[in-house]
């Protein structure tokens, strides 16, 4: 059953390829002098939003405006983005009620880009981290690519439970093509012209859409305009539902199968495949210890080999995606969270809805 173990380590070798192209955020100065509008949704976000507009504060470059769109918040969201007006050019606006059709993110960046007078728009979620030259550099990429321009961040984690997203983001990032023109982006942090933001048709192009992302990449790739795509590993970080396990796992089921469905077929048929090794390799350690089920070598030392293959890849590739210091260790932990995850993922869809944030979110 020697085969057995050469299509594991196959898939192993696999994932290394994967790995190799995570381009990074280059670091740049901007040249042009355009005024910049900061777009920020917030629905609940008292909790997060401090740290967003302290860290706007301290970057190197002077933004125009900040935009901080109170979706209807049930906190003290507003009053926490008025406090910090004194130092920032800082507008709270709040949407009319929802619209039937559109998703609270769609359409309070709608309305958010409709208040705003900058000519280069900057889209960031609450949660995010900026470091001091983010803004610079982002500009100044979108400046040399321009169309729609986003970064991914680097997960900061902090508690246990936070550690079980590792292969929601690793995937997430394996499973898509990534840098200048790849038609892919992420919706923490995305930077467009007004003018081409308007070409695409905006986010009244995808108002029904929870993974507004991704289809906003095609409506700019439709009407002609590039997409690019970079992680943020050292310039911008967030930190993922910090509002305990519940919201973790809804955060990803609501976004998990619609994202996936997305993927173009070369590049889910690569992740799949180094999945199914990862997959292996969680079984393979525990059935040889315990006389489980086990197709091909039964010797503790080949699957212990395996194991520790698996676990070194995980720890060496998750140091560019987010802070996860351990749980690689025992990654058929959040393997089987992956795996429960994906399957209330595909009941959802059957179901067509889920609930976020007080609201009912479509998943078809």
């Amino acid at each position: 059953m020697g085969w057995v173990v050469g299509s594991v380590l196959l898939r192993w070798l696999l994932g290394w390829l994967l790995a190799l192209h995570l381009p990074s955020l280059p670091r740049g100065g901007l040249r042009g002098h355009e005024r910049v509008s900061v777009l920020i949704p917030a629905r609940n976000e008292e909790g997060t939003l401090p740290h967003l507009l302290e860290a706007l504060k301290r970057q190197t470059l002077r933004v125009h405006e900040v935009i901080v769109i109170d979706d209807h918040s049930d906190d003290r969201t507003a009053a926490v983005a008025m406090a910090a007006t004194g130092s920032l050019p800082i507008q709270v606006v709040q949407p009319p009620p929802l619209a039937p059709g559109w998703c609270g993110k769609t359409w309070a960046l709608h309305h958010g880009v409709l208040a705003s007078s900058g000519e280069v728009l900057v889209f960031l979620d609450a949660d995010t981290e900026p470091g001091p030259e983010f803004l610079a550099s982002l500009l100044a990429l979108h400046e040399q690519q321009g169309g729609l321009v986003s970064v991914q961040p680097y997960h900061r984690t902090e508690k246990p439970y936070e550690q079980l997203s590792l292969l929601f983001n690793l995937v997430g990032l394996l499973a898509v093509p990534l840098g200048p023109g790849c038609g892919v982006a992420f919706g923490p942090a995305m930077a467009t012209s007004r003018t081409d933001y308007a070409r695409s048709g905006g986010h009244a192009a995808v108002a029904g859409r929870v993974v507004e992302d991704w289809f906003l990449a095609h409506c700019y790739q439709k009407a002609g305009l590039p997409v690019s795509a970079f992680i943020g590993e050292g310039q911008i970080a967030y930190r993922m539902y910090p509002g305990g396990l519940g919201d973790l796992v809804v955060g990803f089921d609501k976004n998990f199968a619609t994202a996936a469905a997305e993927v173009r077929w070369p590049w889910m048929l690569a992740v799949v495949l180094w999945l199914s090794g990862l997959f292996w390799a969680a079984w393979c350690l525990p059935a040889a210890l315990l006389g489980w089920p086990l197709l091909g070598d039964r010797s503790l030392l080949t699957n212990g080999l395996i194991y520790v293959a698996y676990a070194l890849q995980l720890l060496v590739i998750c140091r560019r995606v987010g802070r996860f210091p351990w749980i690689p260790l025992i990654f058929p932990v959040p393997v089987l969270f992956f795996l429960g995850v994906f399957v209330l993922a595909i009941l959802n869809l059957e179901r067509g809805q889920v609930r976020w944030k007080g609201r009912t979110v479509q998943t078809r």
